[in-house]
């Protein structure tokens, strides 16, 4: 871990928060190359997700949070962490992430009893601050995706079964923020909510288990780095019927990557007004009360029915950290020097291309090298890097570092005899020279 955070800082993926001013604890902020890595492993959640299938919409949701959406999705009066104070020290801490009744930070035993603390972030609505008027910030994506179902259903007329996908900021006040990105305050949520039938509930839950599993191999996650936990009935979530959690071997140990839950109907049904058991309150308040219904008709028999939901749900941070922790590797060459690389599945690289002139501020070969950068940058792959330093040999190795797939140097031999390029790979260091008219298709076969 202490090898990749050094990484992050030096090459520009990660960075503290507020770091000149001593940082803010669990807050990161992404660099030039972190945010390219993030939208890049984004986009792909989203293209599989989405533009590969014909059963999903998208949905991009407000962060502030109606109180009550929140009081009856079972969130205000659910959604704590048992916490403990340190006597001694006076550090607080999270009883159950205590392997013993000791205090991490001190080692006194002279702990107070565990006491829930609500991990929600309150804000102020409006220009008065008399403690009625607040929202949330949303401790989850996945609320607005159930308040919203009436109005994508009757945008887009779907049949079940049939998705609602959504990427976005989340926030939780943590006791112990902690392992760099993997546990943070504010993260970001890959979130789908998949509504089914009832009875083939089980059936989709399996599958999304399944597809969960491939689409992480697909971005270069080992499967041997991969376990399934199936989450015993007292620990589920309140709205879980059955959760299996996707476990990832992260640097500090084996911890949830990804969980995929299904959660029933409990969450259409606690929205939707007179659903009886439903309701958090045993009286519906027509001023406050939810007055949708949250639910599909059956055509053929009129009758009303409340889907059943799978959630397969990934925080975008904790996989960005098992990407780069995937990716990582030092290599001893044949000649007995060292090298760093960032093996990146091409897809997910933060720099796609990067186009060296041989010569520093030799206009030939930089006017070729720049022409060169602009039509592959047309090719929409992602970014193309263009960097006139003058030292090929170092470009390499900090190319290696980032994740570069291919550096591609434009020389003499480029503009003075057959306007071939210099192609280097990454993984295996070999060098071919392809011509500049073939460049484009030879890195879009690569690259893609």
């Amino acid at each position: 871990m202490d090898e990749l955070v050094a990484l992050a800082k030096r090459r520009g993926f990660i960075f503290q928060s507020s770091d000149i001013y001593g940082g803010l604890q669990g807050i990161y902020d992404y660099g030039p190359l972190g945010v390219e890595l993030k939208n890049n492993l984004k986009a792909a959640w989203w293209r599989a997700m989405v533009y590969e299938r014909d059963d999903v919409e998208g949905l991009d949701a407000a962060i502030l949070t109606n109180p009550l959406v929140l009081k009856y999705s079972g969130h205000e009066a659910t959604f704590t962490d048992p916490m403990v104070d340190c006597r001694s020290c006076k550090s607080r801490w999270r009883a159950d992430h205590l392997d013993k009744p000791v205090c991490p930070n001190c080692g006194s035993d002279d702990l107070t009893e565990p006491r829930p603390f609500n991990l929600m972030f309150k804000t102020q609505v409006g220009p008065v601050d008399d403690g009625s008027s607040f929202a949330y910030l949303r401790p989850e994506t996945a609320q607005a995706i159930f308040t919203n179902f009436k109005n994508v259903v009757d945008s887009t007329s779907p049949k079940l079964p049939f998705g609602i996908a959504q990427i976005g900021k989340a926030f939780r006040n943590e006791i112990t923020p902690r392992n760099f990105i993997f546990r943070v305050r504010e993260f970001e949520q890959m979130e789908l909510e998949f509504f089914v039938k009832p009875g083939e509930d089980e059936h989709w839950h399996d599958t999304w288990v399944a597809e969960r599993l491939k689409w992480w191999g697909e971005q270069g996650v080992n499967e041997n780095n991969l376990e399934l936990y199936n989450v015993p009935a007292d620990e589920l979530a309140h709205y879980s019927k059955a959760t299996v959690d996707v476990m990832y071997r992260f640097p500090h140990g084996l911890e949830e990557l990804e969980g995929i839950a299904n959660r029933t109907d409990f969450d259409l049904g606690s929205h939707t007004k007179n659903q009886g058991d439903y309701n958090i309150q045993s009286k519906v308040d027509p001023n406050t009360d939810s007055n949708a219904k949250l639910a599909l008709q059956d055509l053929q028999d009129k009758t009303w029915q409340v889907p059943y939901v799978i959630e397969p749900s990934a925080g975008v941070d904790r996989g960005v950290l098992a990407i780069m922790n995937e990716a990582y590797q030092v290599q001893t060459l044949e000649n007995g020097s060292e090298r760093t690389v960032m093996s990146f599945k091409p897809h997910l690289a933060p720099i796609k291309v990067a186009v060296l002139p041989l010569k520093r501020n030799h206009e030939g070969i930089v006017d070729k090298a720049r022409s060169i950068k602009r039509e592959l940058q047309k090719l929409g792959l992602g970014r193309i890097l263009f960097e006139d330093t003058g030292n090929i040999g170092k470009g390499y190795r900090r190319h290696d570092e980032v994740g570069t797939p291919l550096c591609v140097t434009v020389d003499f031999q480029t503009i003075e005899e057959d306007d071939t390029v210099t192609v280097r790979d990454r993984d295996t260091m070999e060098q071919q020279r392809v011509h500049a008219n073939e460049l484009a298709d030879f890195v879009k076969a690569q690259i893609t």
